[in-house]
């Protein structure tokens, strides 16, 4: 029964789908399940000369790949010193809580006035979706890293940067891969948004506006389905990951 009770709360939501398209009896408004399966059952073909399906996935998902390194490569080292030192906490900590609070998509216009219309300015965006909360969770985890682990090391004779790299480090991981887990899906969800911006010509967030400006709603729809769709199996692979990798850290607890 575990098995299945996943899939029940889809088939729910599915059904009502249906039943309020059958009653709305309006394809601009709520088209059928049928036709928007019709549009995923073919990701390959091309949707009102914009590309398909899969060769917009595609795009999508190497802007938020490039954005999510980028954002990852500059929070964790960040994030680690500031967890470490606390006087690199205390003169960044005051710029990270004015910045974080701030959504990525609020950034748009200062990436069109840098960047200009392109792959750099969506790239901007996903890189400060995904910065912060990797940011975040770096630092937690290195500042919750067992006080006795890194004293014992000292005891050892062993040095700053031993530590760091065989105590502090993997002992942080954990709470790090959250981070990156958290990350990726705000990058994501930044991406989708970046790329519905006028003057874009690729992505899933411009398959959807150009959909939605010929009135095609099962295209939009079917977009949304893959956008949620590529986020669920990325984050599964993510869990299973952590599971692999950390299983320790569920057993201390």
């Amino acid at each position: 029964m575990k098995r299945y009770i996943k899939i029940i709360s889809p088939i729910i939501l599915i059904l009502i789908w249906e039943i309020l398209a059958i009653y709305v009896n309006n394809e601009y408004i709520l088209p059928r399940v049928g036709s928007v399966f019709l549009v995923l059952l073919q990701p390959f073909t091309d949707i009102l000369g914009s590309g398909s399906l899969a060769e917009n996935a595609t795009v999508s998902l190497y802007r938020v790949v490039t954005g999510f390194l980028l954002g990852a490569l500059a929070a964790i080292p960040v994030g680690i010193l500031m967890g470490r030192l606390q006087w690199v906490n205390e003169f960044l900590d005051p710029l990270i809580q004015i910045f974080r609070p701030i959504p990525p998509i609020a950034w748009i216009p200062l990436a069109l006035a840098w960047f200009k219309i392109g792959f750099t300015s969506i790239v901007f965006i996903i890189f400060i979706g995904a910065f912060f909360p990797i940011l975040l969770n770096t630092i937690d985890g290195v500042k919750r890293v067992n006080r006795t682990w890194i004293e014992t090391a000292y005891i050892f004779g062993t040095r700053e940067l031993q530590i760091l790299y065989k105590v502090i480090v993997p002992a942080a991981a954990p709470t790090i891969w959250t981070g990156l887990r958290v990350g990726f899906g705000i990058a994501w969800m930044s991406v989708v948004a970046a790329e519905m911006l006028p003057g874009t010509t690729s992505g899933l967030g411009y398959l959807i506006i150009y959909a939605y400006n010929f009135g095609q709603i099962q295209v939009i729809i079917a977009g949304m389905v893959v956008i949620g769709i590529i986020g669920l199996v990325i984050d599964y692979l993510l869990k299973q990951v952590e599971r692999k990798k950390f299983m320790w850290q569920g057993l201390e607890r």
